[in-house]
């Protein structure tokens, strides 16, 4: 894994975006997928620590990696599937049960073996032994973007075409040891935001009592 020096500022971009889109929820079942800019600026933040340290197997390396490995395809998964429409669910326990058994194994390695972060220019690798690592990696795959794809909301769709695209273009700058994922995290960000202000699947689409600080105006006479 690999990861970009960014200034301060922007990693509070993030949290102040997620914090914005938690307040702007209608839905109390759409809040996970609200919050998950939340989630990464935390991991950004975190992930300033790190550089502080000049990497290593710290407490900071280690903290970052709980929020990338075991934490992510589970909060992905099941907030994409509280949040979608009831006929779309069906489809979205894969990524679910796939979440749910990537982040056992992960959540095993990080308990058992030490996170190793090394500082290489610009950028921060971070380590850690994991067996079997491309099934792994397909799995925790699957549960992210998978279950954003076959959420069946168009802006989650989107979302997860954007990141699918963002994770082949680090690869690539991974590669050529120069990275920023501050692209792909602030797109994430902003479209989330754009899904929480429209509302899935549009306007008129929650039930009675799924909306958390808005309830749906009635006019009276």
């Amino acid at each position: 894994m690999l990861a970009a020096r960014r200034p301060i500022w922007r990693r509070v971009v993030i949290t102040a975006v997620g914090v914005v889109c938690v307040l702007r929820v209608r839905r109390a079942r759409d809040l996970p997928v609200a919050a998950l800019p939340v989630l990464l600026g935390a991991h950004q933040l975190v992930e300033a620590a790190v550089w502080n340290a000049g990497g290593g197997c710290g407490p900071a390396s280690t903290a970052w990696a709980v929020i990338a490995l075991p934490v992510l395809p589970v909060w992905v998964a099941f907030g994409v599937l509280l949040a979608a429409a009831p006929g779309a669910r069906r489809v979205l326990w894969g990524p679910a049960a796939a979440g749910l058994a990537t982040a056992a194994v992960l959540a095993y390695c990080l308990a058992t073996r030490p996170v190793y972060a090394e500082v290489r220019g610009h950028t921060i690798g971070y380590g850690v032994a994991v067996p079997y690592a491309p099934l792994v990696v397909a799995g925790y795959l699957f549960a992210t973007l998978g279950a954003l794809l076959l959420s069946g909301d168009r802006g989650l769709r989107l979302l997860g075409a954007v990141l699918a695209a963002g994770a082949a273009v680090c690869a690539a700058l991974w590669r050529l040891e120069f990275a920023s994922t501050w692209c792909a995290f602030a797109a994430a960000s902003v479209l989330v935001l754009g899904w929480v202000r429209r509302g899935p699947g549009g306007p008129g689409r929650a039930g009675p009592g799924d909306h958390w600080f808005w309830p749906p105006r009635t006019n009276s006479r």
